[in-house]
């Protein structure tokens, strides 16, 4: 039997709530809805939701703020931001911070639930792998936790870096462009530079490169990047 899955949606705006929740019920969902952050930060701890909506502007606190504690301390569980905000610099931090994806109001339901079902169906497959991902001697992946270890300690990585980090161990010895990169770990429509995924490859090195060994990711003169398998 299926899992009904569970989204939580963090919107102080009654009627976009009723909207996004009658909807996504429909659709199969179980759904509860938070109007505060501190409201929001319980129902995480006790539903443990598949998913989050997170609307930017809420009036206890800064919806970027929540985004940012929630990534910490849930790293496993997906956000997608909801914005009124048309700055690309906005959507930029919020993906900075960890979210998933953003969608900007007004927008239409059915991009939000196709949003939604590509986020939940990522989820879903980096939780169906169970086994440990080992990139070198002294770098594995945990998928089933989303964990990236270091000789044996925890690596702090942002949900975008970890994502990025398991298409190339997915994937190694394949040459990905910066355009396909994108298409892959941001998704659709995404209005970022393309050096967004230099500046993530960088961070990734700068946390797991060792010194007594070549970087995990290989730079491919004009083309992009690519992870080298194990000899």
């Amino acid at each position: 039997m299926t899992e009904t899955k569970r989204i939580l949606v963090i919107e102080d705006d009654e009627s976009i709530s009723d909207i996004i929740s009658y909807s996504l019920r429909k659709e199969g969902y179980f759904v509860q809805c938070a109007f505060t952050g501190k409201e929001a930060y319980s129902l995480m701890e006790m539903m443990q939701p598949n998913l989050i909506l997170l609307d930017v502007m809420l009036p206890d606190t800064n919806g970027f703020d929540l985004c940012k504690k929630t990534v910490h301390d849930f790293p496993h569980i997906p956000i997608i931001m909801l914005t009124a905000r048309n700055d690309i610099v906005d959507k930029i931090l919020g993906l900075e911070l960890g979210a998933d994806d953003y969608i900007t109001k007004p927008f239409d339901i059915r991009e939000l639930l196709t949003r939604v079902k590509v986020a939940l169906r990522r989820g879903q497959r980096l939780a169906n792998i169970e086994t440990f991902m080992k990139i070198n001697e002294y770098i594995k992946i945990d998928p089933a936790s989303r964990t990236v270890f270091k000789r044996d300690d925890e690596v702090k990585i942002k949900p975008k870096e970890y994502e990025l980090l398991l298409l190339f161990a997915e994937h190694k010895n394949r040459v990905f462009s910066r355009e396909e990169i994108l298409d892959y770990v941001w998704d659709m429509n995404y209005e970022g530079d393309l050096r967004t995924v230099d500046v993530h490859v960088q961070r990734l090195r700068k946390k797991l490169d060792c010194e007594s060994l070549p970087s995990i990711i290989e730079t491919v003169f004009g083309i992009g990047y690519k992870m080298k398998g194990l000899q």
